[in-house]
């Protein structure tokens, strides 16, 4: 370690650099800074990145809903045509199935591949790459109809779900390492409002007026092309991850060049500081894999939080929601020809609850939004199981029903529908970053097969009571979040890894917290020498 990145710096009581110190803005300033923070070329990017990611995620989750019957149908013609007699009822209930959840087999699968492409594409070109499988996908399905063959349409969900398991580790990545410190949690909320825009589209397509009829189903899933193909022929005009660029490639022109165009201003020397410091901390360290981050006894709670949290995300019941609503509009005497109008409000909501935490988020934090979000999905199921058991009480017992499945959704997506990718950008080193968003990914689609498996057999076995099951997991989650996960808004790595190292029993190591101390510091005493990348810096007066 060169000396002068060991020797502390004083600060007077009103220099701004001993808030820095601390990890937060002077006073009076965070407002201007933020609203500073938001360049064009950030606002292009998470947009342009979402839409060929997220959005595709969200869109595949509710696209296979309204054709359902003329997908069924679809199977059985080809069945018969090829066997000269139609399908057996559990044979189609099967086929069914597969079609559903190996959506999730696909995203396991891609979220084991993010670790391989990272390190060789980089973050830009990795959603660039994850664009072929995009497009593959959709000809695959689009076509299936017009072949006769459905192996095509399940085929066609594999490579989609492969696509979706890389979008949301890469793209909650390259946003984590492209945004400044103070506007972290609301550019990361852009993963999640758009996959409930996603969700939203789906549903909105769907409709018997647009493309849910018998013979335009095909084209639902050839729509899957249009966001990709607009990400394939945009990102490339926009900059790969600073932090990628210094810490991986070694290429301190290029991360400069990017941080300009992502911060929007020329001098960039303190952000490049601020990596190149990180960077001598672990000079010496190679891209962590999943067993070693798993042995590491430094992040071992940060790696139970995480794991916890992606859990919560998938078992707190919202696909539940999703399959009782029909049946609840119609309890409530809503028209059948009407439900899927009504259904949009669903959709509706997500979206509002979603903007509304991405607005709220650098504000509250994310330790209240998570708590607050799933205590009170706990509360309305427990309200809701209630309101199903006695339903047919009295008539305004069902709106009530409808009244707790809308709160619900806004509950789950005003925070936990987006801050558990946000978190598992914000525990974690850059050389650890890839093997932890793989663990991440793993927990998020094993819990989501699980979910689409064994829930039909809960609600056989419980009926109206698998809300319960449901209610019980928000519950524990958010108990596990108040006495466990600290809170992230506007701290350093280094600041996130000591609220955690007590409960690791496990300091720090003392080079890694000394460089990390020094970010953000202007240096009174630089040295002459030139020879080094860090030195140049502090030639010109920067560190």
């Amino acid at each position: 370690m060169d000396s002068w990145a060991q020797a502390p710096l004083m600060y007077g009581p009103g220099h701004p650099g001993a808030a820095a110190e601390h990890g937060r803005a002077p006073r009076g300033t965070s407002g201007r800074s933020t609203r500073k923070d938001w360049s064009c070329s950030l606002v292009v990017a998470s947009l342009l990145g979402a839409f060929g990611s997220s959005f595709l995620y969200g869109y595949n989750l509710s696209v296979v809903n309204a054709p359902t019957p003329y997908i069924k149908s679809f199977y059985n013609e080809s069945w018969e045509r090829r066997h000269g007699q139609s399908i057996d009822q559990d044979t189609l209930t099967l086929l069914w199935s597969v079609t559903v959840s190996i959506f999730a087999i696909g995203g396991l699968v891609g979220t084991l591949m993010v670790k391989l492409m990272g390190k060789v594409l980089g973050r830009k070109y990795t959603l660039l790459v994850n664009n072929g499988f995009a497009i593959t996908a959709a000809l695959l399905m689009a076509c299936s109809l017009q072949a006769g063959a459905f192996e095509m349409l399940i085929v066609g969900r594999f490579i989609m779900g492969v696509d979706g398991g890389i979008a949301l580790s890469v793209l909650p990545m390259y946003l984590n390492e492209i945004s400044p410190k103070g506007i972290r949690g609301a550019l990361g909320q852009v993963t999640a409002i758009f996959i409930c825009i996603g969700v939203f589209a789906g549903q909105l397509l769907g409709l018997p007026e647009l493309l849910g009829k018998e013979s335009t189903w095909p084209y639902l899933f050839g729509v899957i092309a249009v966001p990709a193909l607009v990400q394939l022929v945009s990102l490339p005009f926009l900059p790969e991850s600073p932090r990628y660029l210094l810490f991986e490639k070694h290429d301190q022109a290029g991360a400069e060049k990017a941080f300009r165009t992502f911060l929007g201003k020329e001098d960039v020397s303190r952000e490049v500081e601020e990596v190149l410091a990180e960077s001598r901390a672990q000079r010496n360290v190679h891209l962590v894999s999943v067993l070693e981050l798993l042995r590491n006894p430094f992040v071992r709670w940060q790696l139970i939080t995480v794991v916890v949290t992606m859990a919560c995300y998938q078992l707190c019941g919202l696909n539940a929601i999703w399959f009782y609503t029909n049946s609840i509009f119609g309890k409530a005497g809503i028209p059948p020809e009407k439900i899927p109008y009504i259904t949009l409000s669903t959709g509706g909501i997500e979206t509002l609850a979603a903007i509304f935490s991405g607005l709220v988020i650098e504000r509250l934090g994310r330790r209240p939004l998570l708590m607050g979000g799933f205590g009170l999905m706990a509360l309305f199921f427990g309200i809701l199981t209630v309101t199903l058991t006695l339903q047919d009480h009295a008539p305004w017992i069902p709106y009530l029903s409808i009244v707790c499945i809308l709160a619900i959704i806004a509950s789950f997506c005003s925070g936990p529908g987006g801050i558990p990718f946000i978190l598992t950008g914000e525990f974690f080193q850059q050389p650890q970053r890839p093997a932890a968003f793989i663990i991440a990914g793993t927990v998020n689609w094993l819990s989501n097969f699980v979910v689409g498996l064994l829930f039909p057999f809960i609600q056989k076995s419980l009926d109206t009571y698998c809300f319960l099951v449901f209610a019980a997991v928000c519950l524990l989650g958010a108990i596990y979040f108040y006495f466990v996960l600290p809170e992230t808004k506007n701290r350093t790595l280094v600041e996130i890894s000591q609220a955690f190292a007590k409960r690791n029993k496990a300091s720090l190591p003392e080079e890694s917290t000394d460089s990390a101390v020094n970010d953000n510091k202007v240096s009174q005493r630089p040295e002459q020498d030139s020879t080094s990348a860090p030195d140049n810096y502090v030639k010109n007066g920067i560190v």
